[in-house]
């Protein structure tokens, strides 16, 4: 049982029992209630139109009973996020999908009958796994990492690139996110896993950090304007905790944009506009707006800033790639993939 009682005219009461969670609002003499039944390890997914993290499953069930948009809403126990949706699993159900950790609620009596047990869930720890059970379409999946200890993480996995199995932590395509952000947001990560997105220092500390899973490898790919491919590839990929180093292996001779990572990034404590790691007298992240594992300042810039058609040096640049250092490019991405322990 939990009450939360705010001074004034409003008046929110809170219960939560077993299986439902239980919202009245009192406003005045208006009353508005709702009950909303759990499913566990199950989520809504496609109908999303408003995330937040908040403390509890009461407090996103007050954030969906408030707003007359929401059918139903899932909570994720262990990153704590709320999403609130505009369909139900009812309307929807090829979209309502097993999802450890997280417990999805509506108003049906019987959602509840959908719930999963630990030991029903697939557990694949990366999209190499994914890859090998048979799943052969990119996309967005959920994966288990052992260092997650039994919460998961919803991942871009490439299924098709050099192989598939990749999973990308970072993209730019278009420009719609913002990628100059503070340390707290790129310690998170931020964007939308099906466009632009980084996937958060934190994660990659995580996951690179699992020998169980092996060894990691990284794997780079670049557009230019000209729509123009090329890509490198690095062994031993790792992040490290505390300030998010850059650690990586030998660069692969058969790649075919150029090694613009290594030879200035290697080893270099992660930078972002609040938090200055980098060599320079300047921050270099905000001399060239973006965040990276900035030396004094760079040779390669993916998290800069993205110009249409070209632009300037502190665009999204890979320097090697191109005659003219300063062209930025279209797209690129950033993607990992384990080789075994």
């Amino acid at each position: 049982m939990a009450k939360l009682l705010y001074p004034g005219f409003k008046v929110f009461i809170l219960t939560v029992f077993w299986g439902a969670v239980n919202v009245a609002r009192v406003r005045q003499c208006y009353t508005r209630q709702q009950i909303m039944y759990a499913a566990v390890n199950r989520a809504l997914l496609g109908f999303t139109y408003g995330n937040k993290t908040v403390r509890s499953r009461v407090i996103c069930a007050r954030e969906c009973i408030m707003d007359e948009r929401c059918k139903s809403f899932n909570f994720n126990d262990c990153n704590k996020m709320c999403e609130l949706s505009l369909a139900t699993r009812q309307e929807h159900p090829e979209d309502f999908n097993a999802t450890q950790g997280s417990v999805y609620f509506d108003a049906n009596e019987d959602t509840p009958h959908y719930s999963l047990t630990d030991s029903s869930l697939n557990r694949y720890r990366s999209c190499k796994m994914l890859l090998d059970a048979g799943y052969r379409s990119s996309g967005i999946y959920t994966i288990y990492p052992e260092r997650f200890d039994g919460c998961s993480l919803r991942v871009y996995c490439d299924m098709e690139t050099n192989g598939g199995g990749w999973i990308v932590f970072q993209r730019r395509q278009d420009g719609s996110v913002d990628f100059y952000r503070n340390w707290a947001e790129y310690q998170s990560g931020f964007g939308d896993l099906s466009g632009e997105f980084w996937l958060g220092n934190d994660n990659l500390v995580t996951l690179t950090s699992d020998d169980s899973q092996g060894t990691w490898e990284l794997r780079v790919d670049l557009k230019d304007w000209e729509n123009n491919t090329a890509w490198a590839k690095y062994s031993d990929f790792q992040i490290s905790p505390g300030e998010y180093n850059l650690n990586i292996g030998q660069y692969d001779a058969s790649s075919n944009a150029g090694d613009s990572l290594s030879t200035t990034h290697k080893g270099r404590p992660f930078t972002t506009k609040d938090r200055d790691n980098d060599q320079s007298s300047n921050n270099c992240a905000q001399s060239f707006p973006g965040a990276w594992w900035f030396n004094n300042c760079y040779h390669s810039h993916l998290n800069g800033q993205y110009y249409v058609n070209l632009g300037g040096r502190n665009g999204v640049n890979w320097n090697t790639l191109r005659a003219h250092i300063s062209d930025s490019l279209k797209t690129c991405s950033m993607n990992m993939r384990e080789l075994g322990p």
